[in-house]
């Protein structure tokens, strides 16, 4: 039993679980700034429905068996209670409030992109992303984007009759079948991140569980969230919109790196692409006259 809680904190209190693991019940705590909210509102009206649960479902077994009318039980003959009444009706608007308020004040915080210190545009195609870097630190960024698809070991895999074992899709000691990309979306800690999210085709949500959010990508309509990563790692997550035959091979994958790390990938990044070698056409052969070999005179 000992063990079995200790599993189960394991999976649901530490940052190091950040990621979905299997068997796992509780949502992610996450790695950002704002994750913990959702966290704590979903297990504190997860309590409330719990608390109210044993208290409702208490009274009406206690009512069925210990008041029943083959024990002798004589029902009461009054049909109004003022107090009884105050009180049942006073505590649920009590609960509600403060529900309301704490979804209200998470809802806030969340909408709250001002401040951001670097911006990225997300965008959604069938059956991919594209992640285009906007700013940083109060500078433009220029020319740095691509795309974002399924990992080719993972694509091969899931083709039919393929015969390869998804089990052997990994990278490490973790199992990434249908969960890893060929250019992962780079970005620093410590920075709040400002996401411009659109879509280019249908409708799609881009949704990474250690972040504690998800938006949704829509076509000519840009939705706007932020994020700010506490701890370095790599963080995925998969589309959480039905868009279509291969809406499940459409994976995210964010790799947060050092502001050092990510100042070096991005100036690498930045770098003009080193030109062509110049095409080395051969010089056109020289047509060589057939000369016919004098006649001797004849004499």
């Amino acid at each position: 039993m000992g063990a079995l809680a200790l599993a189960a904190l394991g999976l649901s209190g530490g940052t190091v679980q950040a990621n979905p693991q299997p068997g796992q019940l509780n949502l992610t705590p996450g790695v950002t700034t704002y994750s913990n909210v959702p966290y704590l509102l979903n297990n504190v009206a997860l309590g409330v429905c719990v608390v109210i649960g044993i208290l409702v479902f208490g009274a009406m077994f206690i009512a069925m068996f210990r008041f029943r009318k083959s024990r002798g039980a004589v029902a009461e003959k009054w049909s109004h209670n003022t107090t009884i009444e105050i009180i049942w009706t006073a505590i649920p608007i009590i609960i509600l409030i403060s529900l309301a308020w704490l979804a209200t004040n998470g809802l806030r915080q969340f909408a709250d992109t001002t401040g951001a210190q670097m911006t990225v545009k997300v965008t959604g195609y069938q059956w991919k992303w594209r992640y285009d870097y906007v700013d940083y630190q109060g500078k433009p960024i220029s020319h740095v984007g691509f795309m974002s698809k399924l990992d080719d070991q993972s694509n091969a895999t899931r083709q039919l009759n393929s015969g390869l074992d998804p089990y052997a899709v990994k990278v490490g000691d973790e199992n990434t079948y249908l969960l890893n990309v060929d250019h992962p979306l780079v970005v620093p800690v410590d920075t709040k991140i400002r996401f411009v999210i659109t879509a280019d085709d249908v409708i799609h949500s881009w949704f990474v569980p250690a972040l504690g959010w998800k938006m949704d990508a829509i076509p000519g309509v840009i939705n706007a969230a932020w994020t700010n990563i506490e701890q370095p790692g790599v963080y995925r997550g998969q589309c959480a919109e039905l868009c279509g035959q291969d809406h499940g091979f459409m994976p995210i994958v964010v790799k947060a790196v050092s502001k050092a790390d990510f100042a070096k990938w991005l100036a690498d990044q930045q770098k003009p692409a080193a030109p062509a070698p110049a095409a080395t056409t051969p010089a056109p052969a020289q047509a060589t006259a057939q000369v016919a070999p004098p006649h001797a005179a004849q004499g």
